[in-house]
């Protein structure tokens, strides 16, 4: 795989080419659409392997791996009348789209393979979903942190919902920061603590041999601090809430209204 494009380029797109492209030896061909007009000049600006096409037709056509990375409510107005070959690979990177939907609008024959990147991937430590396994688009995700194929699109859909909590959990580390300030702590004092903890529990996620109930358990004294935060804040009540969310947001995912 030497040939890689990508329709719509904000932050993933801009994640992807970063961690296909920054520093690496063997990087490939990066056409980019000239949607985020600003970002594809600057990204084309810093690698040498990427270029800005005129439009998304060219894309396609210099492509061998096409990635469609625009809003999902874009999607029809910046893919209306693409020609897409079915020797190409399309990767569908919008949430909510499933694989008969893009292909209709593309219509087109070619392998649709959904795929769920994080920010991550620009430091090339993001594990990819994807759906179905396809050994081009899996080695492409491969290369930026790994590849994790499931079976169909309702197990992808899953994956996509847990996606969702990403800026809950920011939002929760900003609430702390927060109110700490409200007792009198500087701001910034309190953002540097708050940002140390929690890195250090991102590096204790790498532990695999260990189940997030066990890391819980391991950091929880009978009657300590933690105990009484999770027994008294994050409840039944709680818990219950953020299910109930997640299983709305599941049911979109799945096929509701737009």
């Amino acid at each position: 795989m030497q040939r890689i494009g990508i329709v719509g380029v904000g932050e993933i797109g801009r994640a992807l080419v970063t961690g296909l492209c920054e520093g690496a030896d063997d990087a490939p061909e990066v056409f980019l659409s000239p949607r985020g007009a600003d970002t594809a000049a600057e990204l084309a600006a810093r690698h040498a392997s990427v270029r800005v096409c005129a439009d998304n037709q060219e894309v396609v056509d210099r492509s061998e791996v096409v990635i469609i990375a625009v809003r999902k409510e874009d999607r029809h107005t910046a893919l209306g009348g693409l020609r897409v070959a079915p020797d190409r690979i399309v990767v569908n990177v919008m949430a909510g789209v499933a694989s008969d939907d893009l292909r209709r609008t593309l219509a087109t024959e070619a392998a649709v393979v959904r795929a769920i990147p994080l920010p991550a991937v620009r430091e090339r430590r993001g594990v990819t979903v994807t759906c179905p396994a396809h050994p081009v688009v899996d080695a492409l995700f491969g290369r930026l942190g790994g590849a994790l194929p499931v079976a169909d699109e309702a197990a992808f859909n899953v994956f996509s919902a847990l996606t969702g909590t990403l800026t809950a959990h920011y939002r929760y580390l900003a609430t702390l920061t927060s109110w700490a300030a409200d007792q009198g702590v500087p701001a910034a004092d309190a953002e540097r603590y708050v940002r140390g903890l929690f890195q250090g529990v991102g590096r204790a996620l790498g532990d695999e041999t260990r189940t997030l109930d066990r890391l819980a358990a391991d950091h929880e004294t009978p009657k300590g601090n933690n105990e009484r935060i999770r027994t008294t804040w994050f409840d039944q009540a709680n818990a219950q809430a953020l299910g109930s969310a997640l299983d709305g947001l599941l049911a979109d995912l799945n096929g509701g209204p737009e």
